[in-house]
This record gives C-alpha cells, sequence and structure tokens, in this order.
C-alpha cells in the first residue's frame, strides 16, 4: 500500500487519459478557433508529459533518484500508450479516429515531461540527491 501513495498521481492521469480519449467524438465541444490553432495537439502534449512527470515524480521519491535510462523508458512509454490511444480511437471509439498528429504531440509531450521533472526535481526535492 505504501507504493501505491507514489504511484497513484500517474495512475489516475493515466485513467483520465483513457476516458478522455475514448469519449463519443459527438461529446467532444467545438471552437472554431481552437480548430484553427490546433489547440488539441497542446492538450495531447501536457497529458502525456504529464504521465512521464507524474512517473518520474513516483520513482524519485520511492527510491530517491531516478536514471536517464529510466526516464527514457518511461518517454518510450507514455509514447506507445499515446499511439496505442490512437488505435483504439480509430477502432473501438465512436465517432474518433486516427491522427499521427496526436502521436506525435504525445511524443513531443513525454519528451518535455523529463525537463519538467527536472525543473520540479531541482526546486522541491534538490534535499533527496545528498
Amino acid at each position: 500500500m505504501k507504493l501505491l501513495r507514489y504511484y497513484m498521481p500517474a495512475i489516475l492521469w493515466i485513467i483520465l487519459i483513457l476516458v478522455l480519449c475514448t469519449l463519443p467524438g459527438k461529446d467532444i465541444p467545438s471552437n472554431s478557433f481552437f480548430d484553427r490553432i490546433h489547440f488539441d495537439k497542446f492538450v495531447h502534449f501536457g497529458l502525456f508529459g504529464g504521465i512521464v512527470l507524474f512517473l518520474s515524480l513516483g520513482i524519485y521519491r520511492q527510491k530517491k533518484h531516478i536514471s536517464a535510462g529510466t526516464l527514457a523508458l518511461l518517454v518510450v512509454c507514455a509514447a506507445g500508450y499515446g499511439l496505442a490511444i490512437e488505435f483504439i480511437q480509430e477502432y473501438w471509439a465512436i465517432g474518433r479516429s486516427f491522427d499521427m498528429y496526436d502521436v506525435v504531440a504525445d511524443t513531443l509531450g513525454a519528451i518535455a515531461g523529463v525537463w519538467v521533472f527536472k525543473v520540479v526535481r531541482s526546486l522541491f526535492f534538490n534535499n533527496l540527491d545528498k
């Protein structure tokens, strides 16, 4: 149960992404301004960056360290989850479709999640490194 507290934010975040990305297309609000600026790509970027951030924080808080290899693996896993979500949208979600640009946004967001983790770690958890 102690481990759960480290990873609960990440677990909830991952479930939230699944729920949001599988909503029927008719349930997603549309706004011509947001459509023009491709706002949904920014949302994907932030959602998948959040996966890496929350998982990295969980690992770091548990182990007091996280390797570059682990961070790279988290990026690959988050990007793979984004790709899987796109296939779910294509084949099982009502009124949704596969969008390769969403996969790109997910992957870039996951990479940015590493950078955000490093900033958060340096601001709030520096004492754990010593």
